[in-house]
């Protein structure tokens, strides 16, 4: 059964003639993502932030990010965070509420990465853009920027969604080039396939959304993967790696009424198989994109809350 109150804003949406966000001109999905996430309920305690800017992959290039920290910071953990949208969608405005909210909640330093979407910078930019962001913060420039407000010892990776899997694989290639471990994972509704083919029957189920749609994620294929229209390797896909061992602690939300649901839970087994501590919670009521819904939706909000939490518990670890 649907949340009442996620029926409820869908209803509204519907009345307004909201569009499907692959049947708009692009500047127009961007700013109606925007707006949808922007939504997000605000938390009631202040949170300082600041903006940064951190070197780019391509030489001379740079990359934007926000900072935000609790008042009076020092010392605290780490969270590394990885926005949603497909690869095509999301800036650090319409994450701005969210990752108040989880600095808040997790107690921590979050840093909230602008990496490049895609059709402008296809695969791999965003995947080079995360792991550029990882080799920064575990740098001298890293410590520095943050200064006596963090503790890089002590780092966890998160996203929603394309987010989750630009986090995932983050861990992926610092597990691999012997980087730091990190101390935990946290991963809402994650494309884990990359829409590369398997056995999803959530694919088909909830393929009309009530959010998400199967129309939207080809479009999303499309930009960042171009005419192949799935992921090629790990890097977008997590699922297909060849090992899940020896990553962190991980904690997968997933949502009953989204497309994506299958291949989460099938990424959460893969793990558990390989000796990954995975915690699996799926919000029954809930569809995709619910961590933006916290304004109108208690559960969605609530999820936000757990993710926090567990983040301030594995940081502390």
């Amino acid at each position: 059964m649907l949340d009442l109150q996620l029926e409820k804003l869908l209803q509204h949406a519907r009345a307004a003639g909201m569009p499907d966000l692959c049947d708009v001109p692009l500047p127009a999905a961007r700013g109606l993502y925007r707006q949808l996430m922007s939504a997000i309920s605000q938390p009631e305690a202040p949170v300082h932030q600041r903006d940064v800017q951190l070197p780019g992959v391509a030489e001379g290039s740079s990359l934007g990010a926000r900072v935000y920290a609790p008042p009076d910071a020092h010392r605290l953990p780490v969270v590394l965070w990885f926005h949603g949208g497909g690869y095509v969608l999301g800036d650090l405005d319409a994450y701005d509420g969210l990752c108040r909210q989880l600095s808040l909640d997790a107690q921590a330093v979050v840093v909230s990465i602008d990496y490049r979407l895609a059709p402008e910078h296809p695969f791999p930019a965003a995947f080079d853009d995360a792991r550029a962001s990882l080799s920064w913060l575990l740098s001298a420039a890293g410590t520095a920027a943050l200064g006596e407000a963090a503790d890089l010892t002590r780092l966890a990776v998160a996203g929603d969604s394309a987010g989750a899997v630009l986090a995932a694989s983050v861990a992926l290639h610092g597990r691999d080039a012997g980087l730091p471990p990190l101390r935990c994972m946290a991963l809402a509704y994650p494309p884990a396939a990359g829409s590369q083919p398997g056995v999803f029957p959530s694919r088909a189920r909830h393929a009309s959304g009530p959010t998400l749609t199967a129309a939207t994620v080809a479009f999303f294929d499309k930009a960042f993967f171009g005419e192949a229209a799935c992921a090629p390797d790990w890097r977008a896909a997590p699922l297909s790696a060849p090992s899940l061992a020896g990553l962190p602690p991980t904690l997968i939300q997933l949502a009953a009424w989204d497309l994506l649901r299958d291949e989460g839970e099938a990424l959460a087994a893969r793990m558990l198989a390989a000796g990954t501590p995975v915690t699996l919670v799926e919000f029954h009521g809930l569809a995709h994109g619910y961590l933006g819904q916290g304004a109108a939706v208690a559960a969605a909000h609530s999820a936000l809350r757990q993710m926090g939490q567990y983040l301030h518990d594995g940081l502390r670890v």
